[in-house]
């Protein structure tokens, strides 16, 4: 994922005659308790999506066509002839904006005559408003730059155009070069394909090797030792460092990234086979309990640490232990950003309970697809196929800062990441090529991950015990279905 973003305030908006009728800031949205309280049919609490607009995104997408938008035909030609002095709009994450910006935006105009006009939105608001940007009637971008999860919530919503059968008929795409654990989640709904592969986001567990030889440490391999390496540094830190960063921010981007981390080293899901929620599991309760005991030997406050803060303290040498994102290791090596520059390493997610198989987890991840109100649609798909190809992908996961990661083999398996992500490397393909745990794509699923995440929030407060906490969280995925 990468970048630099804190939560905006969210945005709430009620369907009424028009798709969209209402626009408000949402009050009093801090408080735990009154989050918990809320129901589907309340206008959100800020920070939904990741945040504030997760519910709204269900909301608005409930407002819309309820089967995703009309099929592009397949190209025929050379599809990059629509490139050819284009314009195009496109809406981003905002820690995705050097990604476009600085390193596609250049690339663009060079090999195209053409110019991106690059929107960057805080992760916190990104699919809410790309589905407002459809039902509102401005239809003002091409390229939207979506989290896997509100795929479906944005083909409900009629907001991505079907873009199955011109990935199909267009060979120079090589789909089979996409990574299989991220290709089909990150861009098929129902059986039709709504965009293509981005950044292949995935966690590992990084560690500063100084601070865990001046305590006398070793990198941990389950969550039983990482608690005892955290424990041990943090009791004789005096207040100065830190055993680990432990992101506990109350949106899924952060907290729920957290819980899913642990929840696949104790070797949980997040639903089943037949998508039925698995939250009241031993490894739930396991992975929620490990969250609650470490953080007294966390970064304070966890509730309160972001990817800001989190990042900000491995990479200046005051936190030991940090899982996140695979990129993270390009900044700590870049002198301009880090004091550890060649100074730490990386081990996969521990493990813990009666699982013994490390596995990782598919946290945020994006693919590119094409609004449905572009006026450009064979350029935006053109783009798409473009931005997502093995040259434009080792660019962008090669450069520290661009917040992008592999997303095929060619890029995972070439001498040139491999030189960039050094020492990771070994851990980060590993991980990609696996079985890696993947988060719910379903129409209500970034409502349903704020559910979640506020319930996690209210036992890391101590508002509420572990068991309560994800009985409540079951429920309200069971009533979501």
């Amino acid at each position: 994922m990468g970048g630099s973003n804190s939560p905006a305030p969210s945005l709430a908006f009620v369907c009424l005659e028009s798709p969209v009728s209402l626009l408000r800031r949402s009050p009093s949205s801090s408080s735990l308790a009154e989050a918990a309280a809320l129901s589907r049919r309340q206008l959100l609490r800020a920070g939904v999506l990741l945040g504030g607009a997760a519910a709204t995104a269900g909301s608005l997408a409930a407002c819309g066509s309820g089967g995703g938008g009309e099929a592009l035909a397949a190209p025929s030609g050379d599809p990059t002839s629509a490139l050819q002095g284009k314009t195009l709009k496109l809406m981003v994450n905002q820690p995705h904006v050097v990604a476009f910006r600085d390193l596609l935006a250049p690339e663009f105009a060079k090999q195209f005559g053409g110019k991106l006009e690059v929107t960057a939105i805080p992760y916190d608001q990104l699919t809410s408003k790309q589905i407002l940007d459809v039902q509102g009637g401005a239809g003002e971008f091409d390229v939207f730059d979506y989290f896997y999860f509100g795929l479906g919530a944005l083909v409900d919503a009629g907001a991505l155009v079907d873009l199955t059968d011109y990935i199909g008929g267009d060979a120079n795409i090589k789909t089979d070069d996409f990574l299989p654990s991220i290709y089909d989640v990150y861009t098929q709904i129902d059986g039709k394909r709504y965009g293509l592969p981005f950044d292949g986001d995935t966690h590992v567990l990084y560690y500063n090797v100084a601070l865990l030889e001046q305590y006398g440490q070793q990198p941990p391999k389950t969550w039983d030792e990482y608690d005892a390496v955290a424990k041990a540094i943090t009791e004789a830190g005096g207040g100065k460092v830190y055993g680990a960063a432990v992101l506990g921010q109350q949106v899924p981007m952060i907290l729920g990234c957290s819980f899913i981390n642990r929840l696949a080293g104790y070797g949980g899901t997040l639903v089943d086979a037949g998508g039925n929620p698995t939250l009241t599991t031993d490894a739930a309760k396991a992975s929620l309990q490990h969250l609650i005991d470490v953080q007294p030997y966390a970064l304070p406050t966890p509730l309160q640490v972001g990817f800001d803060e989190s990042n900000s303290a491995f990479l200046q040498g005051t936190a030991a232990m940090i899982d996140t994102w695979t990129d993270l290791g390009l900044r700590a090596n870049d002198p301009a950003n880090s004091k550890i520059v060649n100074g730490w390493g990386v081990v996969p997610l521990p493990v813990g309970g009666s699982n013994t198989t490390p596995r990782t987890a598919l946290n945020a991840g994006f693919g590119l697809g094409v609004s449905t109100a572009s006026k450009e649609r064979e350029a935006a798909a053109a783009f798409v196929a473009w931005a997502t190809d093995s040259t434009r992908n080792l660019l962008l996961a090669s450069y520290g800062g661009s917040g992008i990661d592999p997303n095929r083999t060619s890029v995972l398996d070439s001498p040139g990441y491999a030189k960039a992500s050094a020492p990771a490397t070994e851990v980060i393909a590993t991980g990609l090529r696996g079985n890696p745990l993947p988060w719910p794509t379903d129409a209500q699923s970034p409502k349903r991950l704020q559910d979640l995440v506020d319930q996690l929030a209210l036992a890391l407060s101590g508002s509420q015990d572990v068991e309560t906490s994800l009985s409540k969280a079951q429920e309200a995925w069971e009533k979501s279905a």
